[in-house]
């Protein structure tokens, strides 16, 4: 049996991937990509985008990058893949119109990648499957009302996946994570 040979870009795709569910799969527990800052956000677009899907940035410049995959620049509310490097108060309107999917298709919400920094800021107490208990981490840099937004849109299986992008750093948050803000 031959072990198949990845180019650089298969590689580094799969590392992404691969981090990304790790991230999913441990709620609030950091797992680090191979970029960071813009690149972080673009290496993730990549590794999620491609002819067949579609994504919304606000963001001019992620925006032109993220087209080179192939993949179609949609309204927020229609787009599965969506990228906030810098979420303010203005973006919490486009984030609200993220599909969150129906209970005969609740793969349909979308993924949200949002930038922030980690060890300051919202004390998050978070709760769910691959959290042992109780988890608690410190995320700033994000406008106070996304914590309610989120509450108001997912109720798994609906709702939101959701990316927590700091630096080289990632956090995921599934929809099935319950989310207390402390």
């Amino acid at each position: 049996m031959t072990t198949p040979v990845m180019s650089p870009v298969d590689a580094r795709q799969h590392d992404t991937f691969t981090t990304l569910m790790w991230a999913l799969s441990y709620p609030g527990h950091a797992t680090y990509l191979l970029a960071t800052g813009a690149d972080a956000f673009a290496l993730i677009g990549e590794t999620l985008v491609d002819l067949e899907t579609g994504f919304f940035t606000p963001d001019a410049l992620l925006t032109a990058r993220l087209a080179r995959t192939g993949g179609r620049s949609l309204p927020a509310e229609s787009a599965p893949y969506q990228f906030y490097p810098r979420l303010g108060i203005s973006e919490l309107d486009l984030l609200a119109a993220a599909p969150v999917g129906s209970h005969a298709a609740p793969d349909l919400g979308a993924t949200i990648v949002i930038g922030c920094t980690f060890g300051r800021g919202t004390c998050l107490r978070l709760r769910g499957p691959g959290i042992p208990g109780i988890r608690e981490v410190l995320v700033g840099d994000l406008p106070d009302g996304l914590w309610d937004l989120r509450a108001t849109k997912v109720h798994a299986p609906l709702g939101w996946d959701i990316f927590l992008v700091a630096g080289d750093a990632v956090l995921g948050l599934p929809r099935t994570t319950a989310v207390e803000v402390r």
